[in-house]
């Protein structure tokens, strides 16, 4: 590629790269160019091997505990001669491999789709509009714009930077972050010569060069791509340094770590190397756990094959029907699809949130997501709608601006402004009657018919519509240039666009009502000189402009102008005068404004100071900036402490952000299922304070709570941060809202959580909320947040909503609800057929030799196909009504759970102990225990008794199999009426008919029994069973008795409330409101996302739910909750 260039880009001006690369700086390229450069260039990629290959993936199918045990069955087989099994057994490791490679390698390509879509992202230039696209769509000649937290996508020559630093310490080792300029004035180290060749200049001093997968750190600029992909520096790095690194410990080198160095390193070099191929060491939490269950399976199936030998006397040789039975019996404790079945089910799960918004770049929060016990969550845009409208502006002295009828936050036509005095709206809040006060009984009043309705005042005049006045003037031009939000009316699509942060085009709309935009004031001749972007720590962003000749706010142009916005606090304490008369900033003055903030704040809205000054002449960077060129490194600093500084405040902007309708039902599902919800926020206590009850995170009744609790519900992070580690860990509560959170206040948070062994997520979306995602066990990031935040999370919400994380956690519920049950239908079938087995031992042919009650192949028939799709169809129940109304489980126990366990055995026994039963029945009751000779081999009349026991235990075990599926529908509800809600006085068929796929998978296994009973040649040679006829009876008597003791278990727990899970502790209050009550029809889809209009019957004084991050209550008095309104 740069054979293109006359020379290398940084040598060349912005004009001459874009000609090189036929590109406009203005529009871009166009859609015909992209499609010819996509067809000339690779994709925007480093290759560097980040999907697994599929032959890693084959290896990791045949490296399990169940393919080895079938491996040395298989192979043990034929070498007994046993030509059958041992085909069928090779048939069936085929079948188990193709299935398990199929899925996880069409696992991983959807892995690999999905991390795509939360991949960086570009904002482009192309036929003259900005978009979004993914990284690995760019191409050269495109034009990108940065912002502070992007990754730069490519190499780009910049031609447009403001304040603009990239972090460049992984790639060329420099530790501060490197400023960028536009010009080619690009000096060879060490000298005054400016650098005409390309190697003169190493790539770290090409400022005027932004590189791929560097940082921004900070400001903001826009540039020409000239190299992607592999041409990139990145890139070309990535080729030559190939080498995988090691772990520690892992060097043989004797010379530099001592003498045991290669032993300790081979070692663990070798504990890497099978505890990765046997899966031991890598994979998500619950895979590894799985792994391991599976080992110690296979260690006991060897136990249980020595237990068959050694009751038989270990014989010299083994007689091939005994090792036949030893493998038997190891195979049926090895569940062979449960891997399988997990990998079907977290790919389901995956797609499932993907449709609904959620994008899981790890697999190990899908898993987490289900024991998630506190949710830490930013407001603006999650909470609330994101969309902010200028609602007040306040300008000194006394004047108020008030815009009506306006709910649209892109339109500055819709509704109007109003201008009233501060005092008059003090008085007309004075006159409120509150009624829910006069509704106490201290406040009673038995006066009859109010005095309003009995002399009515007259209506006051409306406000008048406002003018603009030279301080009106000057708030709206320092709002509108202090501004990087874009405000447009759409000429082809006849409506008003905006793009930008939400606050910054909330005040850009509010100049436009006025028309006093920063386009047109740019358009007047308003040059921009500086800016200081807006920062986190100091919470505030200045600019610098030139005044043009003659302009409206009658301004100097002889000296530049400072415009300044950010928060209340921050602006106060740099300003010495107020409003355009410069009146001095006094005590008095800042506790008036600190009002008129807590006024605008307590009605939920977002308050921003503006502030301006002018400057001594014009303003220079390095030059007439204030600072004193020796600081060096700190110069930065020190020009924007020199710029903000004797500011005078031009007025208030009370912005408000309404919550979206579906947040107060969501919160209240998080309450209702054990999840505390805190609110972090940048914004002003009051302004949190009053979303916060809004939606119902706090009570809008603090007098519900405890005193200790309610003092501490609500507070500023300096206030958090000022205590120790220990005095949080006093509190008897954590805050519910924590105002001016700055990002050290959200990692601080995260380890208190911790601390008090909480299992907590974090939102975020700015660069500095990195830490706080990556330290949280589930990280979650906005899809429109930074990329830095998406790469530290591990789940991005494309929607940034609230109700989406909540829905995330239901189907993370519902994922490990199912996982439950399916393994748990898979164990406890096994724990039946090695009972079966072991007892089996005791029946001894002419020979010796113990006999079968049932055949090897019967059993794998069982597992593999019998099992598996029962199995499938558990992985795909829809979540339960109640699954929400459950507590968070136990991360530590996992999916093994006492209730998991015992109704492993309870089950295993009775299916067991009834199959037993019947062989014996069979044997004993109508054939006088006649077993013949050989009979686990061939087939005669002698074994006529046996072969037909075989087929009615087949034929039961089979049954009872496929109906303990509907059984673990519910751990707990009787399968005969499932749904709770239900008014059907027989409503089974309805309730197994809901999930289809696991309705058919248990009625054909169970019609598949005939013709594998029935079918000659099949039955005797493979089978080794027989038909049968009046053993039916045995047969179907068993099947009911089996669900009978299932039913009487299910009873017994339900009746003493035994092995129940906790019950989430109701207090004095819950979080949210719950949403309109809807009866269930069916059980609700993820993706269906309306949680919050649908709710099983709840108690309407549900508790404040200590969960493992508060000390509980002692009173557990129930109380009314304050009435509270949905969010608008």
């Amino acid at each position: 590629m740069a054979g293109e260039f006359p020379k290398h880009p940084f040598l060349l001006t912005p004009e001459e790269t874009a000609e090189a690369l036929g590109t406009n700086l203005e529009k871009g390229l166009t859609s015909a160019q992209v499609k010819e450069l996509q067809a000339k260039y690779p994709t925007n990629e480093l290759d560097v091997g980040g999907s697994i290959a599929w032959y890693t993936i084959f290896i990791r199918q045949l490296a399990n505990a169940m393919i080895l045990v079938l491996f040395f069955a298989m192979a043990l087989s034929f070498g007994v001669g046993d030509w059958v099994e041992g085909g069928v057994l090779a048939a069936v490791i085929v079948l188990n491999v193709s299935i398990g490679f199929y899925q996880e390698y069409g696992a991983e390509k959807k892995m690999d789709a999905l991390r795509a879509l939360s991949s960086p992202s570009a904002n482009v230039l192309r036929d003259g509009k900005t978009q979004v696209i993914p990284n690995a769509e760019v191409v050269p000649g495109d034009i990108i714009a940065l912002k502070m937290g992007d990754t730069v996508p490519a190499d780009m020559r910049m031609f447009e930077a403001m304040n603009l630093q990239c972090d460049e310490s992984s790639l060329t080792g420099e530790a501060m972050p490197i400023e960028k300029i536009t010009t080619t004035e690009i000096y060879v180290e060490g000298s005054e010569k400016l650098a005409k060749e390309e190697g003169e200049v190493g790539i770290g001093d090409r400022i005027n060069i932004a590189y791929a997968t560097t940082v921004v750190q900070k400001g903001r600029g826009r540039g020409i791509v000239i190299f992607t992909g592999m041409q990139t520096e990145v890139g070309k790095i990535a080729a030559s340094t190939s080498k995988k690194r090691r772990k520690p410990g892992r060097s043989m080198n004797w010379k530099k770590y001592g003498k045991a160095a290669p032993v300790k390193g081979a070692f663990r070099r070798t504990y890497d190397f099978l505890g990765k191929f046997l899966g031991l060491t890598e994979g998500t939490p619950l895979q590894i756990k799985l792994a391991k269950l599976a080992y110690l399976l296979f260690f006991c199936a060897i136990v249980l094959a020595m237990i068959a030998f050694s009751v038989n006397k270990w014989p010299n040789p083994l007689p091939s029907e005994l090792v036949i039975y030893a493998i038997s019996t190891g195979i049926a404790i090895i569940p062979e699809s449960l891997v399988a079945v997990l990998t079907i089910s977290m790919v389901v799960a995956t797609t499932v949130m993907r449709k609904a918004n959620v994008v899981v770049r790890d697999l190990s929060a899908l898993e987490a997501l289900g024991g998630v016990t506190n949710i830490c969550s930013d407001k603006t845009g999650t909470l609330t709608q994101g969309a902010m409208i200028v609602k007040k502006v306040w300008t000194p002295p006394k004047s108020i601006y008030t815009v009506r009828d306006s709910m649209n936050p892109a339109d500055p036509t819709v509704g109007s402004v109003t201008y009233a005095s501060a005092d008059a709206q003090v008085k007309e809040e004075e006159e409120k009657r509150d009624y829910d006060q006069e509704r106490t009984t201290q406040a009673i009043k038995f006066d009859g018919v109010p005095d309003e309705k009995l002399n009515p005042k007259p209506q006051s005049s409306p406000e008048p519509t406002a003018e603009v006045t030279p301080d009106l003037r000057m708030f709206l031009l320092s709002a509108a240039l202090c501004n990087l939000a874009t405000v447009r009316y759409d000429e082809q699509e006849e409506k008003w666009k905006t793009t930008g942060e939400p606050t910054e085009i909330a005040l850009q709309v509010f100049s436009h009502r006025f028309e006093l935009g920063k386009k047109k004031m740019e358009a007047a001749g308003w040059k921009q000189t500086a800016e200081f972007p807006f920062d986190s720590s100091i919470k505030r962003m200045s600019v610098i402009y030139n005044a043009p000749e003659n302009n409206e706010a009658g301004l100097s142009t002889e000296s530049s102008h400072v415009f300044t916005k950010g928060a209340v606090e921050r602006i106060l304490d740099l300003c010495a005068h107020v409003g355009s008369t410069d009146e001095p900033m006094t005590e008095e003055y800042k506790e008036q404004i600190l009002n008129q903030m807590t006024d605008f704040a307590s009605q939920g809205q977002r308050v921003l100071a503006i502030a301006y000054r002018p400057w001594n002449g014009r303003y220079v960077a390095g030059q007439n900036d204030g600072v004193d060129p020796s600081l060096g490194n700190k110069n930065d600093e020190a020009q924007r402490a020199a710029v903000e500084k004797d500011l005078i405040l031009l007025g208030l902007a009370g912005i408000y952000d309404p919550p979206r309708r579906e947040t107060t039902p969501a919160i209240f599902d998080c309450s209702q299922a054990g999840i505390k919800v805190h609110m972090l926020t940048g914004d002003h206590p009051e302004t949190a304070k009053a979303i916060a009850k809004e939606v119902g995170i706090i009570p809008r009744d603090f007098g519900i709570l405890p005193a200790g609790v309610a003092q501490t519900t609500v507070m500023k992070a300096t206030d958090f941060d000022k205590l120790s580690d220990a005095e949080i860990d006093a509190l008897p509560e954590l805050p519910l809202v924590i105002a001016r959170c700055a990002p050290e206040t959200k990692s601080r948070m995260v380890e208190a959580l911790r601390r008090r062994d909480a299992f907590m997520a974090m939102t975020g979306d700015g660069v500095n909320d990195a830490p706080s995602l990556s330290r949280a066990d589930v990280g979650i990031a906005m899809g429109s947040g930074s990329d830095v935040a998406k790469s530290a999370s591990k789940i991005v919400l494309t929607d940034d909503k609230f109700n989406s994380i909540v829905a995330a956690i239901r189907e993370g519920r519902r994922m490990f609800t199912n996982i439950q049950k399916f393994v748990l239908h898979l164990l406890s079938s096994n724990v039946g057929e090695v009972i079966l087995l072991i007892c089996g031992l005791a029946f001894f042919d002419e020979s010796g030799i113990s006999v079968f009650p049932i055949a090897p192949l019967e059993i794998l028939w069982i597992n593999m196909v019998t099992s598996s799709f029962p199995a499938f169809g558990l992985g795909r129940e829809a979540a339960s009504p109640e699954v929400m109304r459950k507590p968070p489980h136990d991360k530590r126990r996992g999916v093994f759970t006492n209730q998991i366990i015992v109704d492993m055995i309870v089950y295993g026994i009775l299916m067991g102990g009834t199959t037993l039963s019947t062989f014996v029945i069979v044997v004993y009751g109508k054939y006088n225990g006649q077993l013949g000779r050989d009979c686990n081999k061939h087939y005669s009349e002698e074994c006529i008794p046996v072969f037909r026991a075989r087929a009615a235990v087949f034929a039961e075990l089979t049954w009872m199999i496929l109906l303990t599926a509907w059984e673990i529908k519910d751990l707990r509800r009787s399968m005969f009426r499932l749904d709770p809600n239900s008014t059907s006085k027989f409503p089974f068929f309805k309730d197994v008919y809901n999930n289809r796929f696991l309705f058919w998978s248990v009625v054909i296994g169970a019609v598949s029994v005939f013709p594998t009973v029935y079918i000659p040649g099949l039955n005797r040679n493979v089978f080794k069973h027989t038909d049968i006829s009046w053993e039916w009876g045995v047969v179907f008597g068993m099947t009911i008795f089996y669900i009978f003791g299932i039913e009487v278990w299910k009873w017994v727990k339900r009746t003493f409330n035994i092995l129940d899970d906790h019950k989430v502790v109701k207090g004095t209050w819950s979080q949210g409101e719950e949403g309109p009550k809807q009866r269930f029809g069916k059980t609700m889809s993820f993706s269906s996302l309306k949680s919050w209009a649908s709710r099983s019957k709840a108690q309407s004084n549900g508790g404040l739910t200590p969960s493992a991050t508060q000390p509980r209550s002692t009173s557990q008095a129930p109380q009314n909750r304050a009435p509270q309104t949905s969010a608008v």
